[in-house]
């Protein structure tokens, strides 16, 4: 931040929170593989962490169990501000998926620990509970999160799958655990995944 002097006055607790949502705003920077469906430029985070939660406030009859819609969409919110100290980790880039647990936590520390102590955790308890998959509200946010970018590459014709050479057997193991949220939301995956080899916007299984 330029200047914190104008801060300097407000209730230490408030000036905290306000320090935390204007460092935020730096997920805006943070580009994605994918394209946004009129194919001009890539995604960023933000708007992908915006349009997951339309995701669920849509989808939600589709979960595999009852879910608290709130507790999902304080998840997707909250997912990838880790991004803003370590950048995103597109699904395909193996290399850097295997590094990707470690850096993201180092980041939360960083991130979270902007907020007063008690919000912090609050807040990366939420996070840890999506990052862990175990309960029905972070499965289904989690299969919402692993949608989303098929839909995006499916209507651009192909987008990260050209990119990253995907076939539909990889594409598949990477994006299985939607199923545990929605075997809806996987049937519709599938039917984007076979179109797409029929397109030519995806390999077939090798």
């Amino acid at each position: 931040m330029k200047s914190e002097v104008w801060l300097k006055d407000l209730d230490s607790r408030l000036a905290t929170q306000l320090k935390f949502l204007i460092a935020a705003d730096r997920l805006k920077s943070v580009n994605r593989a994918c394209r946004i469906t009129s194919g001009e430029r890539f995604e960023n985070s933000a708007e992908h962490s915006w349009h997951l939660t339309l995701f669920a406030l849509v989808l939600q009859e589709w979960a595999v169990a009852p879910v608290d819609i709130s507790r999902v969409v304080q998840m997707l919110i909250l997912h990838d501000l880790m991004e803003i100290e370590c950048g995103d980790t597109p699904l395909f880039d193996t290399a850097n998926v295997a590094t990707q647990d470690a850096r993201e936590q180092a980041a939360a520390d960083v991130v979270f620990g902007l907020l007063p102590d008690d919000q912090g955790k609050a807040l990366r308890a939420i996070w840890e509970e999506f990052e862990a998959a175990a309960t029905a509200d972070a499965k289904f946010a989690k299969a919402l999160d692993r949608l989303q970018p098929i839909l995006l590459n499916h209507v651009v014709g192909g987008g990260s799958w050209i990119t990253y050479d995907v076939d539909i057997t990889r594409e598949r193991a990477l994006t299985g655990r939607i199923e545990k949220g929605s075997p809806e939301l996987w049937a519709a995956a599938n039917a984007a995944f076979e179109d797409a080899v029929r397109c030519g916007w995806m390999k077939p299984a090798p």
